[in-house]
């Protein structure tokens, strides 16, 4: 009976001991984290509040997060009413948003063929489409087709030209295809369901992960693309927001024309600027919250997998 007693109460202090260097280590993976986590949010929050101090306090004083003065003079330049601002962040979500549709669409249509055993060449298509991710025909071929099927200088410019999916995308939506049952393709054809509806009403579902996964990447492609506007676009009506901005940031007469009517003969400069970077970063920052689970699970399984 002592020796069982004994062993009972060994076993309670090393369950309480272990408890105790857990609880240590958990301390300090969280203090790690928090501190990784403030170095990415401290640089936004000091962009944040620069956007909205007054320009003299950050010439003084340079960038602050205790300004002297606050001002929302950078936002009224931003979207004046005679600013071209808003009509080019309308432009920039069409674009984003249409574009990011269709190219996930055609992306997961590409996977699914080339993981589908049905398909007699997926292998040799497989090569044909990782080749391009090696070589590529260049800027000119790219302009000319470009000018040939009508997309350019208006705002079919800024999606068809960046419309062709991604290789890497596509291998990622073709590894995750892979790693769903093939007892479910069959099980459809015996029932008579054809390709295409297996495709979008089996497959489609169930590949929600990685498509969120490269959604966001084209998103965030499309979201940040300025050199469409600066190949294809020439009249300032048809510019992405990314384009406008940097316009308004690098000459003068940009910003003067964004601030016609205004009362001030000096804009606001570094304000502008972190007012810029605010506008911009805005959209894809609250966007990648709703998307995080699906981001996750779509890259470590799509790239695992097949």
């Amino acid at each position: 009976m002592a020796a069982s007693a004994n062993a009972i109460q060994l076993r309670r202090s090393n369950k309480i001991q272990k408890s105790t260097g857990e609880k240590v280590s958990q301390f300090f993976i969280y203090f790690f984290i928090t501190l990784f986590a403030l170095a990415c949010v401290v640089p936004f929050i000091l962009v944040l509040i620069v956007s909205f101090s007054e320009e003299k306090s950050i010439t003084i004083n340079g960038y602050s997060f205790f300004p002297d003065g606050w001002s929302t003079a950078a936002y009224e330049l931003l979207f004046a009413p005679s600013s071209s601002v808003p009509r080019a962040y309308g432009i920039t979500i069409f674009v984003t948003v249409v574009g990011t549709v269709v190219a996930t669409l055609i992306t997961f249509g590409a996977g699914y063929t080339l993981a589908n055993k049905q398909c007699r060449y997926r292998n040799g298509l497989s090569l044909y489409f990782y080749i391009t991710m090696v070589f590529s025909a260049g800027l000119v071929p790219w302009y000319m087709i470009s000018q040939i099927i009508g997309c350019y200088n208006n705002i079919w410019a800024l999606i068809v030209p960046s419309l062709l999916f991604s290789p890497f995308n596509m291998f990622l939506v073709r590894n995750f295809v892979r790693g769903i049952p093939d007892a479910l393709n069959e099980s459809a054809r015996i029932d008579g369901a054809g390709e295409v509806r297996i495709a979008f009403t089996i497959y489609l579902p169930l590949c929600l992960p990685v498509l969120a996964t490269i959604a966001l990447f084209y998103a965030i492609g499309y979201w940040n693309n300025y050199f469409n506007s600066v190949m294809l676009i020439n009249d300032q009506d048809n510019y992405s927001l990314q384009m406008l901005l940097f316009n308004i940031q690098s000459e003068i007469t940009a910003m003067s024309r964004v601030a016609q009517g205004a009362t001030r003969s000096n804009p606001p400069g570094e304000s502008f600027k972190m007012a810029a970077c605010v506008v911009t970063m805005g959209p894809i920052i609250l966007l990648y919250p709703f998307l995080q689970k699906y981001f996750v699970k779509g890259m470590v399984v799509g790239a695992v997998k097949g």
